[in-house]
């Protein structure tokens, strides 16, 4: 991965699925397997948005730096499981780093996203059911 600067891989087959990510300079490359579930039949293929935008309220400075949550793939952004279920966090949610935060859709894998740090959240960058890119900041996180 270092050789080719490759700083994330995933791979899937038909009930499992890798992802290989990699981390500072510290050599450690954390590894995740996750059981494949199916939740593609729960999102309508051509989803929209509920109407209302991404909730992007600024926090009063609060002297700590905000983290930034960051897309690791390309694809749709979900804010919830279905499109009837409550988003997974909202502006004044705590989470860890083992929270999950949103789920993407990419090739219609539908892929959640943990928080990876432990925070409240400040801000919701992204509308629900919008494409999202590689490193694009999806949440704001004040560190706790």
């Amino acid at each position: 991965m270092k050789k080719n600067s490759i700083s994330e891989f995933e791979l899937e087959r038909q009930d499992f699925k890798i992802r290989l990510k990699r981390g500072p300079s510290t050599g450690a490359i954390p590894v995740q397997y996750d059981e494949q579930t199916s939740l593609a039949s729960q999102f309508p293929a051509t989803a929209s948005s509920t109407g209302s935008p991404a909730t992007n309220i600024h926090a009063p400075p609060t002297g700590v730096s905000e983290l930034d949550i960051k897309s690791p793939m390309i694809g749709t952004f979900y804010r919830a499981p279905s499109p009837e279920s409550a988003p997974y966090i909202d502006i004044g949610s705590e989470v860890n780093p083992e929270a999950v935060v949103c789920i993407i859709e990419a090739m219609k894998v539908m892929n959640e996203i943990k928080a990876e740090v432990k925070g409240v959240v400040t801000q919701v960058l992204v509308e629900n059911a919008k494409p999202v890119e590689f490193g694009q900041p999806l949440f704001k996180i004040r560190p706790t």
